[in-house]
């Protein structure tokens, strides 16, 4: 697992959006087993108190489990899982939204510019 993490939020979040942006990819697939919570905290350098309050976490939000004895796995739910790559496309798009409304730009404007941005080439060039 390779994070890069930043100081605008607490690290154990930012463990829980970096597995949640694996499972969006299909990085993470559903029942895969992932590495324990100490595993965890060596690979990615943080205290193992950390690693278990982002384990915790995803195990309240539904994201992994854990049978006793067994190593932790992701959810094999497809909905929650479906849930989860919206969440993260959503709050793209409110972070976007916010930061171009207040300039004012009109919405066809703004969809031809993300279109044209997105795919990667000019419309007038196709």
């Amino acid at each position: 697992m390779d994070v890069k993490f930043n100081n605008r939020g607490p690290v154990y979040l930012q463990i829980i959006r970096s597995f949640k942006e694996k499972i969006a990819v299909g990085e993470l697939k559903p029942g895969e087993e992932i590495p324990s919570r100490r595993e965890l905290a060596n690979q990615m350098k943080v205290n193992p108190n950390t690693a278990q309050r982002a384990y915790k976490e995803m195990e309240e939000q539904g994201l992994i489990f854990t049978e006793k004895n067994h190593p932790s796995k992701i959810t094999t739910d497809e909905k929650l899982l479906g849930q989860v790559r919206e969440e993260l496309i959503m709050e793209a798009v409110d972070t976007f939204v916010t930061s171009v409304r207040s300039i004012n730009v009109p919405v066809d404007e703004l969809l031809h510019l993300v279109k044209e941005k997105y795919t990667g080439h000019d419309e007038e060039e196709a």
